[in-house]
C-alpha cells in the first residue's frame, strides 16, 4: 500500500483523516454559500421589480428543485464516484450564486434558482455519503456529528455574513461573496485525496461492515469444508448487491421527518425575527443571534464528543426537544438581550444537535453501502422544513398574535416525539 493510503488508514484509526477534515472544510463552504443567500434573495428580486407573490416564489424554487434533484443524487452517489458529482454539483452552486450579482431581472433570478437547487442538492447527497465513506464503522456516529455540526454551523455564519456584507455594500457584493464561497468548495475537494468510490466496489470505509461479516465466513468455512461454497456465493452477493432505483430510504423517513419538525421553527426565526423584534418594539441585538447559535453549538460539539457513538438516540431527542421548547419560550417572552442570546444557546442545543443526531442515525440505519439513499432521504426532510419553514412563519405572522407565533410553533416538538414513539428502528439505536 502506498504512503497515502497508509497515512489515511493511520488517520482514520486515530480520529478524522486529513481527507475527512478537508471534507468538513468543503461542505462549510458549500452549505455557507447557499445559506447567504437564503435571505437575501426575496429581497434582491424585489429590489429588481419583482412583485410580493414572486418574491417569495423565488424564495422557494431552490428546495423545490433540490427535492426533485435529491433521489437521482442519492441514487448516483451509491454506484458511481462521488469526487465528480460533488466536483460538478459544487461548479453549479458557484456559476448560479456568482450571476446573481449580474442578474438584471428576476426572471433570471427564478431561472439561477433553479441552477442553484440542482448543486445544492448534488453537494450535500454527495458530499456527506463520500465523508461517511472516510469514516471507521466504530465512528460513523461522531463523524457525522462533526459533519452535522459544520452544516450546522455553516447554516449559521452564512446568514449572519450575508446580512452583514449587505447592510454594509449591499445586495450584489454579497451574492458574489457566496458565488466566492461555493468556488472554495470546488478547490477544496480536489485536496481529497480518496475519490470516494461506491461502498459496493469495495471502498475501504464502505466495507468495513462487510468485512467482519465475510471474515466470520471466512472461518466457518475453514471449519467445515461444506460451508466454503456458501460463504464464497454469499461474499460475492454481500460485494456485488443487486439495485434498483429508489426515490427514498423507508428505513430512514422516520429520522427525516424528525429532523424537517426541528427545522421548521429554526427557519421561521430565521426569516422573522428581525421583522418580530421590530413588530413588538424591542431594541435588542438580533443580529448576534446566528453568531451566538454557531458559537454554542462547536462548544457543543467539543463537548458531546464520542457521545455521538455511544448515547441512544432517545436521551438525544429528549434532551433537545427540552432545548427546542426552551428556546422557543424564550423567545415568546424575551425583553433584553439575555434571553436572546439564552434563546440562541437552547437552539443550538436542540435543532443543531438534532441536525448531527438524526443524519449519523441516517447512515447508521442503512449502513455505509447506501449512504447515498440515507443522505438523500435526511436532507429531503431538511429541505421540507426548510421550505415550510418560512411559510409557515409567514402564515402565522400575519393571522395570529404576535404572543402565540412561536408557542404556535412549539407544536413541533411533540410531533417530532410522536414520531420517534412511531418507529420501532429509532428506538431500537
Amino acid at each position: 500500500m502506498g504512503r497515502h493510503g497508509t497515512a489515511a488508514r493511520d488517520g482514520r484509526a486515530q480520529g478524522l483523516s486529513r481527507d475527512a477534515r478537508v471534507m468538513l472544510a468543503a461542505s462549510f463552504f458549500y452549505l455557507g454559500s447557499t445559506m447567504l443567500v437564503n435571505p437575501l434573495i426575496a429581497g434582491f428580486t424585489g429590489s429588481l421589480g419583482g412583485t410580493a407573490a414572486f418574491m417569495g416564489v423565488v424564495g422557494g424554487l431552490m428546495n423545490v428543485c433540490s427535492l426533485a434533484i435529491r433521489p437521482m443524487a442519492g441514487n448516483l452517489s451509491d454506484i458511481v464516484a462521488k469526487r465528480g458529482l460533488a466536483t460538478a454539483g459544487a461548479v453549479v452552486l458557484a456559476v448560479s450564486t456568482s450571476l446573481y450579482a449580474v442578474a438584471v431581472d428576476p426572471v433570471q433570478v427564478a431561472v439561477l434558482r433553479l441552477v442553484s437547487g440542482a448543486g445544492y442538492a448534488l453537494c450535500s447527497v454527495c458530499m456527506s455519503t463520500w465523508f461517511a465513506s472516510l469514516l471507521p464503522p466504530a465512528r460513523i456516529g461522531s463523524g457525522m456529528g462533526m459533519f452535522g455540526m459544520m452544516n450546522a454551523l455553516g447554516m449559521a455564519a452564512g446568514p449572519a455574513a450575508g446580512l452583514a456584507i449587505s447592510g454594509w455594500l449591499g445586495y450584489r457584493p454579497a451574492l458574489a461573496f457566496g458565488g466566492i464561497m461555493a468556488a472554495a468548495t470546488v478547490v477544496l475537494v480536489r485536496f481529497v485525496g480518496d475519490p470516494g468510490k461506491p461502498a459496493a466496489a469495495g471502498s475501504r470505509a464502505g466495507s468495513g461492515l462487510r468485512d467482519r461479516a465475510a471474515a466470520g465466513m471466512g472461518r466457518e468455512a475453514g471449519a467445515g469444508g461444506a460451508a466454503g461454497p456458501h460463504a464464497q456465493g454469499a461474499r460475492r452477493r454481500m460485494a456485488q448487491p443487486r439495485r434498483r432505483f429508489a426515490l427514498v430510504d423507508m428505513r430512514v423517513v422516520p429520522a427525516a421527518l424528525i429532523v424537517a419538525l426541528f427545522t421548521v421553527p429554526y427557519m421561521a426565526t430565521q426569516s422573522f425575527l428581525v421583522s418580530y423584534v421590530d413588530a413588538r418594539g424591542l431594541d435588542l441585538s438580533v443580529s448576534l443571534f446566528f453568531p451566538v447559535y454557531a458559537v454554542v453549538l462547536l462548544a457543543l460539539r467539543f463537548a458531546l464528543k464520542r457521545r455521538f457513538d455511544t448515547v441512544r438516540f432517545g436521551p438525544f431527542l429528549l434532551a433537545s426537544s427540552v432545548c427546542a421548547v426552551c428556546a422557543l419560550v424564550l423567545l415568546a417572552v424575551m425583553r433584553g438581550d439575555g434571553a436572546l442570546f439564552a434563546a440562541a444557546a437552547c437552539m443550538a442545543g436542540g435543532y443543531g444537535v438534532m441536525c448531527s443526531v438524526c443524519q449519523a442515525t441516517a447512515v447508521r440505519l442503512v449502513g455505509p453501502e447506501h449512504a447515498g439513499m440515507a443522505n438523500s432521504t435526511y436532507y429531503m426532510g431538511l429541505d421540507i422544513g426548510m421550505a415550510l419553514g418560512p411559510m409557515i412563519g409567514g402564515m402565522l405572522f400575519g393571522a395570529v398574535d404576535l404572543g402565540l407565533f412561536y408557542p404556535v410553533l412549539a407544536v413541533t416538538v411533540p410531533l417530532a416525539l410522536a414520531v420517534y414513539a412511531c418507529s420501532r428502528g429509532l428506538r431500537a439505536l
